[in-house]
Order: C-alpha cells, then sequence, then structure tokens
C-alpha cells in the first residue's frame, strides 16, 4: 500500500544536524577526511586492548591500531564472552543515519555485522560517511538495500532513566559510542 510519508527537512547542513542530535544524546562525535581515517579510530581506540570486526570491515581503518584485532566470524562467530570481555570495543560501519533524530542504522551488512557486535561490547565506535546521512526516516529507510534485513537502530549510549527520571548509562549494550563522521 503507498503511503505518502512526509519527506524533505534536510535544507539544512545534514552532518551538523547528526552531529548535534548525536552530541545530545551524550554520544562522542568526530570529524575527519577519508586519509585521516585510520589514525582517528587508532586514537579513539587506544584505551581498548582488543577491538572486534564484521569479516567485511575495510582494513583501512585499522591501519594504525596497535591492539589486537578479532575478526568475527574468522574462523567462527566469536563467543559472547568474548564480545563481553574487559578491554573489547567494537568498530562498524553503518547503513545509512538519519539526521533528524541522530539515528544510525546498521542492517547487518559487511562492515556491520551480525547485531550481537553492536550489543555486547562496552565501547561502540561507528564509521560514518557524510554520503550516508539522510535528513529523516522515510529517506533512511528508502535508502535501505533490502529493507528485510534485521535492523539495528542505535542513538546515543546505552541508557535508561529510572523512576526520577534519572539517566542511567550502560544498563544494557555498549557505555560509550564514539562516532566518527567522515568528509
Amino acid at each position: 500500500m503507498p503511503r505518502g510519508y512526509r519527506t524533505g527537512g534536510g535544507d539544512g547542513d545534514l552532518v551538523e544536524v547528526l552531529v548535534d542530535r548525536l552530541v545530545d544524546y551524550k554520544a562522542n562525535v568526530r570529524r575527519c577526511a577519508a586519509d585521516e581515517l585510520g589514525a582517528t579510530v587508532a586514537e579513539l581506540l587506544s584505551g581498548d586492548s582488543a577491538v572486534v570486526v564484521p569479516a567485511g570491515a575495510p582494513q583501512a581503518w585499522l591501519s594504525a591500531y596497535q591492539g589486537k584485532i578479532l575478526r568475527d566470524g574468522e574462523p567462527r562467530p566469536l563467543a559472547v564472552a568474548e564480545l563481553d570481555a574487559p578491554g573489547v570495543a567494537v568498530l562498524t560501519g553503518c547503513a545509512v543515519a538519519i539526521a533528524q533524530t541522530g539515528t544510525l542504522i546498521l542492517d547487518a551488512g559487511p562492515d556491520q555485522g551480525r547485531r550481537a557486535l553492536t550489543l555486547v561490547p562496552d565501547h561502540h565506535v561507528c564509521v560514518v560517511h557524510s554520503g550516508q546521512i539522510a535528513a529523516g526516516v522515510p529517506e533512511a529507510l528508502g535508502r535501505l538495500a533490502d529493507p528485510t534485513r534485521p535492523l539495528t537502530l542505535v542513538s546515543g549510549p546505552s541508557a535508561t532513566s529510572d523512576i526520577e527520571l534519572n539517566r542511567v548509562e550502560g544498563v544494557h549494550g555498549p557505555r560509550r559510542l564514539d562516532v566518527i563522521v567522515v568528509l
């Protein structure tokens, strides 16, 4: 059934809108040029002893990282205990990012991997290329290569609020979210 969802709202700078929303959600955001990506990743992961990456993550992303690299699925999927070990971070890409909501959509693509990778480690670093930023939800869903694939939507670090509306982070999922916007 065709639907007439409202689209647009992308009159401003989508990068600036996305960064504003991500920061509001308490994510750390870094911007860099494509040739600075390896160094930026290494800097953000400098406090982590190991990083988990999906099998399809580009090697260039890790070109300057000095810690241990664990590729999920090579030769087997990593166990939850391996993903949950102290000092383990995860590095992924995303399918698309939504500027208006500050949401990253991961669709289990080759550079994103399976859902457990982004839900178990305590630190998630996500690479977003500026061309992957859509203005709103309808535009973002329209960009997905296969909208029937399992989706993980990330809007900031894991958080919830208690009965007095005090924000509590890290209840389930990564407590720290770093987003690298590649310009």
